[in-house]
């Protein structure tokens, strides 16, 4: 009787893990299946992303290639957004464990460990919603666009779709409305400004002089 037992309360622990298994399986076969195709981005990148349909403003951009982006911006946002871009394959669970860690000790989700590769399967594909099966879809799009493209044509297609204020998208347009010139002219203390915006472009466009945006500017140009 005890046997019996005992094997009626292993069978009631293992088939609800099965079965939430083989859903979560489903579920990501599904959403591979689902997500689009990067391939294209090794030649072009689309006029629209996800986040510029989204923009209260009519969005402002000008495409250039990376040779065209000052090397001190290139370094800056590196070094503000994923200081490991070069060393992980597009998720750097290093920085999930972090993140993880910090909201867990502040009571809510404050910080999401998300790497340049990451951001930019959001910006082009997804929508700012935050959930698990959001989330799962921007990893597995972002494994397609590490295993698809240089680590050089996704930083040069990030820093031409990242958001720097309302309807202020990329590198060239961020360079005009902030200083009034070019992308490949910015010295490393307006290279340090962008960069350390990104987490906020639009609450930093109306709100330039705060305590906390000047240390983060310093804290970056002194790194570069």
């Amino acid at each position: 009787m005890q046997n019996c037992n005992q094997s009626l309360s292993r069978n009631r622990i293992i088939l609800p893990t099965a079965l939430i298994c083989t859903f979560i399986y489903i579920c990501t076969i599904t959403m591979a299946i689902s997500t689009p195709d990067v391939t294209p981005l090794l030649w072009r990148i689309p006029w629209r992303t996800s986040f510029m349909w989204k923009s209260e403003k009519k969005p402002l951009r000008n495409y250039v290639p990376i040779s065209e982006i000052s090397p001190h911006l290139r370094t800056a946002v590196i070094l503000a957004e994923d200081d490991r871009f070069e060393e992980h394959e597009g998720v750097d669970w290093k920085a999930i464990k972090k993140a993880a860690e910090i909201n867990m000790q502040r009571g809510k989700f404050s910080r999401g460990g998300s790497t340049i590769t990451m951001q930019l399967a959001k910006n082009l594909y997804l929508s700012p919603d935050k959930n698990l099966f959001r989330k799962l879809k921007e990893i597995l799009i972002t494994f397609k666009l590490e295993n698809t493209l240089s680590k050089e044509r996704i930083l040069e297609i990030y820093l031409n779709v990242a958001e720097w204020g309302n309807g202020i998208f990329g590198a060239e347009a961020a360079a005009n409305h902030y200083f009034g010139k070019k992308a490949k002219h910015l010295s490393r203390h307006e290279a340090a400004f962008l960069a350390a915006i990104l987490p906020r472009p639009k609450f930093y466009d109306r709100n330039r002089g705060g305590p906390y945006l000047q240390r983060r500017i310093s804290s970056i140009e002194g790194r570069l």
